[in-house]
């Protein structure tokens, strides 16, 4: 017989016990199946009954609504579940079962009882005692019930487990009696294919080495009819066919070796192709990027953000070289919290210390792969925020390092040398992108410069100019002070335990960035005349002098006494002043301006005085008019420098001045209609006055409005790629008791929107900025309007009226717009607007 026969035969024989022991695995799976089942309704049961318990005894305690409706819900889920039999089928399980059933409906007929008392108790108040007494008793029945419920479901779940065991022990004695019998079979088996098959095998193998070791003068020569036999008559066919063969074993060997070497190089060249390409692409993607950008700050945020999403890596940051140390100038957004624990913020110093900076800043790619074993300073510093590795790429701008690209990662030896020969050539790019950018800035100022002396240019167009280029650095600035006008408002009002000059401080602060922002919105309206809609109210001239002497106190006091000089303030304010009509912001703004152009002017020191009078009549004007004078008694302007001096960015201060003061100080009378007049000598001072219509009697202007603020507490999505804002923002919101979710940039913003209305969880307002890369709060706006039309949209801009064009016309898919920075004031107004008309 053939060694296969023998093999199959005992093969079917094991597959029979094999199905023989697969049947009764089954019956007995299905047989635990159905127990655990049991047992998991047998604990659902328990569960509920102890539940039951509970809240019978919180609703005892409460008589809460709440505590009575998830009773009753859970004793109908209760009900619900030992309504039938199920898979019970004992009848010791069926009693057990009736028991239940019985005990969860007498429960529900005494808690209907309870709920009686209390109906009862509110109608009779005098039958209190009695029914505390009736309430008690009932109490201890339906704990008593529910505990005999937990009694019965302990007892199911008894039996189910004695029931699981028994299945379990058939199982394992039906296992080990087949399992038994196949080992027999198995056994036998072997015995007899060992004995016709080792002797051959052994032969066999002897013959395999002597052919291997080269050798082919060997022949087996067995004569079995078995399959053993075919194998050592097949083997000696071969050997003869080797006899014939002319080519040797090592030959084969080499090129088999040298044919593996081959392909393991191969695939090794396409892996660094592979990642080389990768590198590639994201080297062009943020090339691209940073090309269309002419801002040094916007392209450093660029090539961070893409390092963070794309390289990747935990902490980036770019460091600029000023002075002997180095100045943090961007930090990535997911590098921001690392950033703080690091004292690393934005416009942190960094000094350099003799190991990898100073490398770097003289033109050294520096990679250190353990920075936990470097013992400098900036290597421990990282080390402290959990950062393993780290790679420093110089800036070189023809010849000259001006900063250095900082990168790390959590993991020891985390960048290969592709990587950091990618972030070499990046920081080329970067550098050169820079150099582009601030050569760009120089051509820019020339330009201007240029423009300023083409003498055909007209005094409105260079407003125009003016107001065009404000609106372009209107978002930086509104972006940087927007957390302290916030953080200040706030303050004085949830801060009741101030002290008076704490609080007088704050409200000089929140004065000032006020003035800081009305000045940035406005400062495109100068070539305008009056603007129609500009909101007027009364104003105590005197009391905006004395808020233009605390302003600038620090200007002609504390800092010329610094230098030996003194400068004194002189008041000579009329008495019983009649209100004018006007900003109150723009007019201390024009006044902190003349205090400052008395102080240049006084070098050596002198008097500053600031004066007011009521003018009953003016030549050429209707009407009672106020005098505002600020005067001085220093250098004084020539006729020339005085036909000049209100043109934008014409100035006689240097690198000093920017030419801006006076002009600001006339486009603000024109938009009021008041009259300026300048006075001045030289070496006799120069006297500015400006006289305004005095406010009619019957005009009944309000300078406070009454703060609108929402009905309620809402769910609230704020988009802002700024990180200091966002959180600022964020804590306000929240602590006037809103749910404030965050995104740090619009595509996150939509994210977050379109998951929180997949999960039927939406936000009840969206609060975007609108300049942020890649997604700007525009898209993020028309997403919003398309998923959830009826959702309101804030817009916050730092641009000012650049977004909203000259008509009355907003802009699409926003609900309202609110200038960088916002107050609290003005935020909850929105809220509130925007919460009331969703509700219309």
């Amino acid at each position: 017989m053939k060694i296969a026969t023998r093999l199959k035969f005992a093969q079917l024989i094991c597959i029979v016990l094999l199905a023989v022991m697969a049947v009764i695995f089954a019956r007995t799976t299905l047989q635990m199946r159905a127990e655990v089942a049991k047992a998991a309704v047998t604990g659902e049961v328990l569960r509920a009954a102890a539940g039951l318990r509970y809240l019978s005894l919180e609703y005892v305690q409460h008589h809460g609504e709440r505590s009575r409706l998830q009773w009753l819900m859970r004793h109908a889920s209760l009900q619900q579940l030992i309504a039938s039999n199920g898979s019970f089928d004992d009848a010791a399980e069926l009693e057990l079962l009736a028991d239940l059933r019985e005990r969860a409906q007498s429960i529900g007929g005494l808690f209907g009882e309870l709920q009686g008392l209390q109906a009862e108790g509110e109608r009779a108040p005098g039958r209190e005692a009695i029914l505390q007494e009736l309430e008690a008793r009932l109490t201890g029945l339906i704990m008593n019930r529910a505990q005999n419920m937990m009694s019965d479901a302990e007892a199911l779940s008894r039996l189910n487990r004695e029931r699981i065991l028994a299945a379990q022990n058939d199982a394992m004695t039906a296992s080990a009696a087949l399992g038994g019998l196949i080992l027999l079979v198995v056994l036998v088996a072997m015995g007899l294919t060992i004995r016709s098959v080792t002797a051959p095998l052994s032969r066999l193998h002897r013959a395999t080495e002597v052919v291997g070791g080269g050798s082919l003068d060997f022949a087996l020569e067995l004569r079995s009819d078995d399959e053993i036999g075919s194998l050592a008559r097949s083997f000696d066919h071969m050997v003869q066919r080797l006899r014939q063969t002319t080519v040797s074993r090592n030959e084969l060997l080499q090129a088999n070796q040298a044919l593996q070497a081959e392909v393991a190089e191969r695939q090794a060249a396409e892996a660094r192709v592979r990642a080389q390409l990768a590198r590639m692409s994201l080297l062009h993607q943020i090339t691209r990027s940073i090309g269309e950008r002419q801002d040094l700050r916007s392209i450093f945020q660029v090539v961070i953000r893409s390092l963070e999403d794309q390289l990747p890596v935990d902490f980036g940051a770019i460091l600029m070289y000023q002075d002997g140390e180095l100045v943090v100038s961007g930090v990535g957004v997911r590098s921001y919290e690392l950033s703080m624990a690091l004292a690393m913020g934005e416009a942190a110093h960094v000094a350099i210390d003799q190991n990898g900076l100073s490398r770097c800043v003289a033109g050294e790619l520096v990679y250190e792969p353990e920075i936990a074993t470097v013992d400098f300073p900036f290597p421990r510093r990282l080390a402290k925020g959990g950062l393993a590795c780290m790679v420093l790429a110089p800036l070189l701008a023809e010849s000259t390092v001006f900063g250095v690209l900082v990168v790390a990662r959590r993991q020891a030896q985390g960048f290969s040398s592709s990587d950091c020969e990618f972030l070499r050539q990046l920081s080329e790019h970067v550098a050169l992108a820079a150099n582009q950018a601030r050569l760009y800035s120089t051509l820019q100022q020339a330009y201007d410069d240029l423009h300023q002396s083409q003498a055909q240019v007209t005094r409105q167009e260079r407003l125009r100019a003016l107001g065009q280029m404000a609106s372009g650095i209107a978002h930086d600035i509104n972006n940087a002070i927007a957390p302290i006008g916030l953080y200040a408002e706030s303050l004085l009002e949830t801060e009741p335990g101030l002290s008076e000059r704490g609080r007088a401080s704050l409200q000089v602060m929140e004065r000032a960035i006020d003035d800081v922002a009305a000045t940035v919105a406005r400062m495109r309206e100068f070539y305008r005349q009056r603007a129609p809609q500009l909101t007027l109210s009364t104003v105590n001239v005197n009391q905006i002098m004395q808020h233009v002497v605390d302003l600038t106190r620090a200007r002609w006091s504390d800092m010329p006494q610094q230098r030996g000089i003194v400068i004194e303030m002189r008041q000579d304010l009329g008495a019983d002043l009649p209100m004018i009509l006007g900003v109150e912001g723009e007019i201390r703004e024009a006044l902190t301006n003349l205090v400052f152009n008395a102080v240049d002017a006084m070098p050596e020191g002198g008097v500053v005085t600031l004066r007011t009078r009521h003018v009953a009549q003016l030549d050429g004007a209707e009407g009672a008019h106020v005098l505002i004078e600020v005067s001085d008694n220093g250098a004084g302007m020539d006729e020339a420098t005085q036909r000049r001096c209100m043109e934008p960015f014409f100035t006689t201060k240097g690198e000093r001045g920017t030419g801006l003061g006076l002009a600001t100080v006339y486009g603000m009378t024109e938009r009021h209609g008041a009259r300026l007049a300048i006075e001045s000598e030289p070496h006799k001072g120069t006297a500015v006055k400006m006289y305004f219509p005095v406010a009619p009697r019957t005009d009944a202007v309000t300078d406070h409005i009454t703060a609108l603020r929402p009905a309620g507490s809402l769910k609230i999505l704020i988009v802002d790629d700024d990180p200091t804002l966002l959180a600022s923002l964020g804590n306000i919101l929240g602590a006037d008791g809103h749910r404030v979710t965050q995104a740090d940039s619009g595509q996150a913003g939509i994210d977050r929107f379109r998951e929180a209305e997949d999960a039927g969880q939406g936000y009840e307002v969206v609060i975007t900025d609108l300049g942020m890369p890649y997604v700007d709060g525009r898209k993020v706006a028309e997403t919003v309007k398309h998923i959830a039309p009826a959702t309101p949209v804030i817009l916050l801009t730092g641009w000012g009226q650049r977004l909203i064009p000259d008509t009355d016309d907003g802009p699409v898919n926003v609900d309202q717009v609110l200038s960088k920075p916002p107050k609290i004031r003005e935020l909850r107004a929105a809220l509130a607007k925007c919460t009331m008309s969703t509700t219309d």
